[in-house]
């Protein structure tokens, strides 16, 4: 079996380890979901209280790092996982835009001054410009807005509204791969990989419309991708789900 390349290090992980990358991806879903949950509310007094507290969480998290570098690196990465959370939703869902969304990442960069804002904008422009700077994150962050995106899938009642969802998540795992030559396919097998977790582990996931859908995304991805990538998405995933069961096998946490 052919084994994957190793990656170039991760710069940045000196200011923000894997726990600390991984850390914050997590509050990004978190933060999202607590914007999207209120982010159509009619009641404006509701929704300012609840972006409040959000803002709060996300400048506590900004603010305990260790150095203003560290500081501005996480406020970088927090609003890099919003925007993606954000971009995915509007995608997956047929939406204008999400503005609680949007006017809580504006107040977030508002306390910004002139330098740190410069440096706040190099430590974004980074993350998408070296695609193995904050690899944790990245993986953490994916993992998780895929596998959102599956689970509401998997949910629907119709294959019509299964297909709704499928097409753009088709669609990310795709452009991920185009804009991410070196990571990108790692991401979309990871992806894969959870969501055959998922599918083998959950009772909800076993389904007509959760079979025929998520068989239906691999085959697609299978379609459009030239064959000895997904071959090698395959290999990667096959064996995530292997060391899963595995552990699964043995009793051991996982």
């Amino acid at each position: 079996m052919t084994t994957a390349p190793s990656l170039p290090a991760d710069t940045l992980a000196a200011l923000a380890d894997a726990e600390t990358q991984r850390a914050t991806a997590r509050l990004a879903q978190d933060v999202f979901a607590g914007v999207f949950r209120q982010a159509f509310t009619p009641d404006p007094e509701q929704l300012g209280k609840i972006l409040s507290e959000l803002e709060s969480r996300c400048i506590d998290w900004c603010q305990a790092g260790e150095s203003d570098d560290s500081r501005l690196l996480r406020l970088a990465l927090l609003i890099t996982g919003l925007d993606q959370w954000g971009l995915a939703y509007t995608q997956a869902f047929n939406l204008n835009a999400i503005p609680a969304l949007t006017a809580l990442i504006a107040s977030l960069r508002s306390r910004l001054n002139a330098q740190s804002d410069a440096l706040f904008q190099q430590y974004f422009a980074r993350l998408e410009a070296v695609e193995t700077d904050a690899v944790d994150f990245k993986v953490e962050l994916r993992r998780s807005l895929h596998l959102a995106l599956w689970h509401a899938m998997v949910a629907c009642e119709t294959s019509e509204e299964a297909q709704d969802i499928l097409r753009p998540l088709g669609s990310m795992l795709l452009a991920l791969d185009r804009q991410m030559p070196e990571l990108g396919w790692r991401l979309v097998a990871d992806a894969l990989a959870h969501i055959q977790i998922s599918l083998l582990g959950e009772i909800a996931a076993a389904t007509e419309v959760a079979q025929d859908s998520t068989q239906q995304l691999f085959g697609a991805l299978r379609q459009a991708l030239p064959a000895e990538r997904y071959q090698s998405i395959l290999r990667h995933s096959g064996q995530v789900v292997l060391a899963w069961q595995q552990l699964r096998r043995n009793g051991e946490p996982h």
